[in-house]
């Protein structure tokens, strides 16, 4: 299973650096070639791009987890879906004495958490680990601490994965779900091309195709996503909820730029079905680098999102 951090996933998900994500670690739209199929080892360089963004965001997370845990108890830490292991690193820091293994189904982003580890001088604290979820949860082996940031929703049968995820712990580990959020926003409500209010329109177009790959999973079951009493029913106690900001305001850097309009590319391959005509139209002039309202040439493009992490502990 990768993990995806696009930026503008489905409930503002991202991909942490972690495929899927947010493998992106990092998170945002998971609109994929294909129809419902997603490609992380193509996607590899928006992943990191936007898990890099978004560090802020994670490290803030990782020192909150750190809080929770009992000091000096986490000594193996599984990033499950970590993608290119941009969030496996933050944790690597936040837990000193922890081994933290990068946990994903794509052997090109697990060798990318590789270089990232030791680029870090942390190559001797991770490793990597290639799985499949839910068939490969016997080879996660136990853990103290479980992180899965926009992974769970990449399993059809969620209930069945957080009681796995709970048999996986060891007594007193904590479980940290980075599901949800707020949709990412990169543009003014009237941004002058096409009607206004765009983004929420996209955001709804990414919630259709977000149903459509959630529906097209194997046992997929619907659930409310109500992640408190879907820990509780995995027998952990639930130990706190937060939400973390990444907030890059105009003039952006670059870097952030490409990456944003990486994120509408993605959008317009993926959810063009899903688009009235005139949105099309408007997410290609976005697009247009010769256009003075693209993407590429106004001044007032941003990034402002949320991610919410949700924890339980194993008695």
């Amino acid at each position: 299973m990768s993990h995806a951090v696009p930026m503008s996933a489905h409930h503002g998900h991202a991909k942490h650096g972690h495929g899927h994500h947010g493998h992106g670690q990092g998170h945002g739209g998971h609109g994929g070639h294909d129809h419902t199929h997603l490609d992380w080892a193509e996607m590899a360089p928006l992943l990191i791009q936007q898990a890099e963004t978004q560090s802020p965001l994670y490290a803030e997370a990782a020192a909150w987890l750190a809080s929770l845990a009992p000091a000096g108890r986490v000594r193996r830490v599984l990033d499950v879906g970590s993608g290119p292991g941009v969030v496996t690193a933050l944790l690597a820091e936040a837990f000193p004495e922890a081994e933290v293994v990068a946990v994903d189904a794509t052997p090109e982003l697990l060798a990318l958490a590789r270089e990232r580890a030791d680029a870090r001088g942390l190559g001797d604290r991770v490793a990597t680990l290639r799985a499949e979820l839910p068939d490969d949860f016997d080879a996660l082996g136990t853990a103290d601490l479980v992180w899965a940031s926009n992974s769970l929703h990449h399993i059809g049968d969620q209930r069945a994965a957080l009681a796995a995820f709970a048999g996986v712990l060891n007594p007193g580990g904590l479980i940290a779900l980075a599901e949800g959020g707020l949709p990412a926003r990169h543009l003014p409500w009237n941004a002058g091309v096409g009607r206004p209010g765009l983004e929420a329109r996209l955001d709804a177009a990414q919630a259709d195709w977000f149903g459509e790959m959630r529906s097209a999973l194997p046992d997929s079951k619907e659930e409310v996503d109500d992640w408190n009493a879907l820990l509780s029913a995995a027998g952990l106690t639930p130990s706190g909820t937060r939400s973390f900001l990444s907030d890059v305001p105009a003039p952006l850097p670059d870097a952030v730029r490409g990456q944003i309009v990486a994120h509408y590319e993605r959008q317009r391959d993926g959810l063009a079905e899903h688009l009235a005509d005139d949105d099309r139209a408007a997410v290609d002039r976005l697009l247009d680098p010769a256009d003075p309202l693209s993407l590429h040439r106004r001044p007032d493009v941003f990034l402002l999102a949320a991610r919410t992490v949700h924890t339980a502990r194993k008695g």
